[in-house]
């Protein structure tokens, strides 16, 4: 987004007029009304009854751990789980994978009396490139109370039909759902946001991890709901992006992605430094320990050009054919 003049001069303005930061918490006494009116727009577009937005994805995930765990009877969290909602001392099995862990969960319910269930998990998995599915957790509130708190970090600006994730698409009868998120990967804002109900919003409002925590940078804000056509263009670029990156290279056997998601994974992890030879630079790291295996991935951006595309996809198809 930076790289707009036109979202640029309007980030500028917005700096002037709030300053580089706002240190006082939401309840004091001067409030400001960007706050409310980002929380409305986000909450309404996002089809949520209502938002609470804060500093950062992880300080939102953990305000809405924090808020739900103690209510469950039982709590369920996917292998990929992220970190913020994962509520501290409870583990997650890695020797499961999503669909495993699906399996086991639908067992698990059968077996046990009605209770409230808690079940955490992300929208997407970033460092493998896939897309989850949660329609099976209605066949699990036909006989328990469930509530659903997914990760959507990596979901905003890049999934479902606009830019304000796909809290829309997974609103599920008997389901109550909640989403939490950092604003600062696809919407490039120092934020982070939770969608739901009214009185869950409410309830998590009133814990002191949001009234006693400065609130994010109010000139982002402003200047988000100044330019969502700038935001709706960018977002557009990097589907289009992403499904013309997935077509050029879907016959290749050393690259794993979708049409749908601007990341893709290397199954060749030496590829990395081949790439950065030639001048390309990916995401390649162990994790999540520095004794994990490393997870090589092409992360396609609004910052980059057609050009860009182009030259990468030559890169990649250089770097198959190579004995």
């Amino acid at each position: 987004m930076e790289e707009d003049a036109h979202y640029e001069a309007v980030l500028h303005d917005c700096i002037r007029q709030y300053g580089a930061n706002h240190g006082l918490s939401r309840v004091n006494n001067v409030r400001l009304k960007v706050f409310e009116e980002f929380e409305k727009f986000f909450a309404k577009n996002a089809k949520a009854e209502a938002a609470a937005v804060m500093s950062s994805g992880f300080l939102a995930g953990i305000a809405a751990s924090q808020w739900l765990f103690p209510k469950a009877d039982t709590c369920w969290a996917a292998p990929d789980t992220h970190p913020a909602i994962l509520p501290v001392g409870l583990q997650v099995d890695p020797q499961l994978n999503f669909v495993s862990w699906k399996k086991k969960c639908l067992d698990q319910s059968e077996a046990l009396s009605p209770r409230k269930i808690l079940i955490l998990g992300n929208t997407v998995d970033p460092l493998r490139a896939e897309i989850h599915e949660y329609s099976w957790v209605q066949e699990i509130a036909k006989k328990h109370e469930v509530t659903l708190l997914l990760d959507e970090s990596h979901a905003f600006g890049v999934l479902g039909k606009s830019l304000f994730g796909t809290y829309a698409e997974r609103q599920y009868p008997q389901v109550n759902l909640v989403v939490s998120g950092s604003l600062g990967k696809g919407l490039a804002m120092p934020a982070g946001i939770i969608l739901g109900k009214s009185e869950l919003i409410a309830g998590i409002k009133s814990q002191a991890i949001f009234t006693g925590a400065s609130p994010g940078s109010p000139a982002n804000l402003q200047a988000f709901l100044e330019t969502q056509d700038i935001y709706k263009a960018q977002s557009q670029k990097i589907r289009d992006f992403a499904g013309i990156f997935n077509q050029e290279t879907s016959r290749l056997s050393t690259i794993k992605g979708s049409p749908n998601f601007p990341v893709f994974i290397l199954k060749d992890p030496s590829w990395a430094k081949d790439l950065e030879k030639i001048g390309f630079i990916i995401s390649s790291f162990s994790y999540p320990t520095p004794e994990s295996p490393t997870i090589s991935r092409i992360v396609l951006s609004g910052y980059h050009s057609l050009l860009d595309l182009v030259a990468l996809n030559g890169a990649v198809h250089y770097l198959s054919d190579k004995p």
